[in-house]
C-alpha cells in the first residue's frame, strides 16, 4: 500500500488522493472478471441447457468478437476521448453485468448465450481500454508502473470465476454468474464517482480521422507493432495452457500433476509479473524492459518442443511458470508506449484502437496454431507462435535506430 501511495504523489504539480490508483485497480478487477465468467461453468451451462460440445466453444469466441467489435465501435466514435471515461466505465459495467446476469434465465439456449456473451464482450471494450485510459489521465511519470497494475488486475479478474467454481459444490453456477455480475457492477460504482484526471484533454467532437492519424506518428507506431507481435502469442498460449500439460503428460507417463491447478497457476502468475515489469521500467523504462520481455517469451517458444522431452516434470513445470510471467509482462509496457506516443486529446482512442486491432490478431494465431495442431500433431506446431516476439521486437529495433 505505501508504494501505491507514493505512486499516486508522484507528480508534484498535479497531487492526487492516495487511493486513487487502488481504486482503479480493484475497478478493473471486478470488471473484467466477467470476461471469462463462462468458461468456469461450461460443464454446468451444457448440462443447463443441453448444448452441443461445438457451442461451448463459440461462447468462448463469441466473447472475443464482441470485445473486438465492441472496441472498433468505441475507437470509431472515440468516446473516452468525447466523454467522461469514467461514465463510459460506469455505462459499460452495468451493461456487461446485465448482460452477464442474463446467462441465468432458464429460457436460454445456445444462441442466446452466445448472443449475451457476445454482448458482455462489448461493454468489456469499455471497461479494460477505458481503465488504461482512466490511469494515463491520472499519471504520467510512473504510467508503466500504474498500468502494470492494471493488467495484473486483468489477468486476476479473468480468472477470478475458475477461483470461484473451485469451492466445489459451496456455490451454484448461478450464484457464480451472480456473483460476478454484482462485482463487475461494484467496480463500474466505484469508478463512476472518479472525477477526470489532471492529464485528460477532451476532444471537442467527433473525429473519424483519429483512428487512422494516430498512427502517423514513428513512435506509435513502433509501439503498437511490438504490442501486437505480442497479442500474436500470449492468448493462443493462455488458450492452449492445458493442452500443453496433457500434451506433456501423454509423451511422459510418469508425470503425476494437475492439470486444472497448474494451468490457473501458469496464467495466474502473470498478474505479479506485470506489477514487476512495472516497477522495472521506472528504473530501465518501458522499452527496455518490454524489449527483454518479449526476446524471453519468444526463446520459450522455441524452446518448447524440446521441452516436451524433459523427464523431470519440475523442471517443465517451472519453465511453464516462466512463460507465464514473461508471455504478459510486456502488455502493460507496450500499452503505456502507445499512450505516451498519442497526442493528449485522442490517447483513448489510440489504446482503444490498438487494443481491438491485437485481439483480432488472437483469433488468428488461435486458429493458425489449431490448424496445425490438427493437421501434424507435432509439437514443432507451438514455434509459429515465436513469429509474434519476433516481430515485435524488429519493430521496436527498427525505431532505435
Amino acid at each position: 500500500m505505501d508504494q501505491l501511495q507514493e505512486f499516486a504523489r508522484e507528480e508534484k504539480h498535479h497531487e492526487k488522493p492516495w487511493y486513487i490508483l487502488p481504486l482503479i485497480v480493484f475497478a478493473q478487477f471486478c470488471g473484467t472478471s466477467l470476461w471469462f465468467a463462462s468458461n468456469g461453468i461450461l460443464r454446468e451451462l451444457s448440462d443447463a441447457f443441453a448444448l452441443q460440445v461445438n457451442a461451448l466453444q463459440h461462447l468462448t469466441s463469441a466473447v472475443q468478437l464482441g470485445f473486438i467489435i465492441g472496441t472498433l465501435v468505441f475507437a470509431l466514435l472515440t468516446l473516452a476521448d468525447r466523454f467522461s471515461p469514467s461514465r463510459v466505465f460506469f455505462i459499460s459495467a452495468l451493461l456487461g453485468a446485465l448482460c452477464n446476469l442474463g446467462m441465468i434465465w432458464e429460457g436460454n439456449t445456445a444462441y442466446s448465450l452466445m448472443g449475451l456473451r457476445f454482448m458482455t464482450g462489448f461493454f468489456l471494450a469499455g471497461i479494460y481500454p477505458v481503465g488504461m485510459k482512466i490511469a494515463s489521465d491520472y499519471y504520467n511519470k510512473g504510467l508503466g508502473t500504474s498500468l502494470g497494475y492494471l493488467v495484473g488486475a486483468l489477468v486476476l479478474g479473468t480468472a477470478f470465476p475458475h477461483l470461484l467454481i473451485s469451492t466445489g459444490n459451496t456455490l451454484s453456477w448461478q450464484m457464480v454468474v451472480g456473483i460476478t455480475s454484482l462485482i463487475a457492477l461494484l467496480g463500474g460504482i466505484l469508478i463512476a464517482f472518479l472525477p477526470d484526471g489532471p492529464f485528460r484533454q477532451r476532444m471537442p467532437s467527433l473525429d473519424l480521422s483519429a483512428l487512422i492519424r494516430v498512427f502517423d506518428r514513428s513512435a506509435f507506431r513502433s509501439a503498437a507493432y511490438g504490442y501486437f507481435g505480442h497479442m500474436w502469442e500470449l492468448y493462443a498460449f493462455w488458450a492452449f495452457v492445458p493442452l500443453i500439460l496433457s500434451t506433456y503428460q501423454e509423451l511422459n507417463p510418469q508425470a503425476d500433476f494437475q492439470i486444472s491447478i497448474w494451468s490457473f497457476l501458469i496464467i495466474g502468475i502473470g498478474g505479479p509479473a506485470c506489477v514487476l515489469a512495472g516497477h522495472l521500467s521506472r528504473v530501465l523504462g518501458e522499452k527496455k524492459v518490454a524489449s527483454a520481455a518479449l526476446l524471453l517469451s519468444g526463446v520459450c517458444c522455441l524452446v518448447l518442443p524440446w521441452a516436451f522431452s524433459w523427464p523431470n516434470e519440475v523442471g517443465f513445470l517451472t519453465f511453464m511458470m516462466l512463460w507465464g510471467m514473461v508471455v504478459i509482462a510486456d502488455s502493460p509496457l507496450f500499452s503505456t508506449l502507445v499512450a505516451r506516443n498519442a497526442k493528449l486529446q485522442e490517447k483513448g482512442t489510440g489504446l482503444t484502437v490498438v487494443t481491438c486491432i491485437g485481439f483480432a490478431i488472437t483469433i488468428i494465431s488461435i486458429e493458425s496454431l489449431a490448424a496445425l495442431q490438427e493437421s501434424f500433431s507435432s509439437p514443432a506446431s507451438y514455434l509459429i507462435l515465436a513469429l509474434g516476439p519476433a516481430f515485435g521486437l524488429l519493430a521496436l529495433l527498427k525505431k532505435r535506430r
